[in-house]
């Protein structure tokens, strides 16, 4: 199994598990904020970009992976029904916005549609691990640049 497990601990590292995760689309009822634990959970069906297409079948890969970010101290839903626990967001981008007091800051996920969450953060502290094997799909996320 070709299983992905990235982690992030500066703003460039999060540039790379945002490029892993863009596409990937995630259940209300699949996100998870555990403010005890200072973290926050996403649990995605993640579209595999760094893997080209089935030559034959022309299937592309889908995994089922977890996106945690650590040393959370706040989250904020912004355009997201929190009781809608079927409906599915598409993730675009993580991005981090740094705070008055370094590394402390601002991860945002951003979703099609304009709905995003933002964690507070103390610092950036994130993992991305697949859970299990790959599933193939013959759609091929598009977006509309006009």
């Amino acid at each position: 199994m070709d299983q992905l497990k990235l982690a992030a601990l500066d703003e460039e590292d999060l540039q790379v598990l945002s490029a892993h995760v863009q596409d990937a689309v995630i259940t209300i009822a699949d996100i998870r904020y555990l403010p005890k634990e200072k973290r926050a959970v996403f649990i995605m069906n993640r579209f595999v970009w760094d893997k080209k297409a089935d030559k034959r079948t022309k299937e592309h890969e889908r995994r089922r992976s977890a996106f945690a970010v650590s040393r959370v101290t706040g989250m904020k839903a912004h355009k997201i029904q929190q009781d809608a626990k079927d409906v599915v967001l598409e993730l675009l981008a993580v991005t981090f916005k740094a705070g008055d007091e370094a590394p402390n800051g601002q991860i945002e996920l951003a979703f099609s549609g304009g709905s995003s969450i933002q964690l507070d953060v103390e610092c950036i502290e994130a993992q991305l691990s697949d859970l299990g094997a790959a599933w193939s799909t013959p759609n091929l996320p598009q977006h509309d640049l006009t």
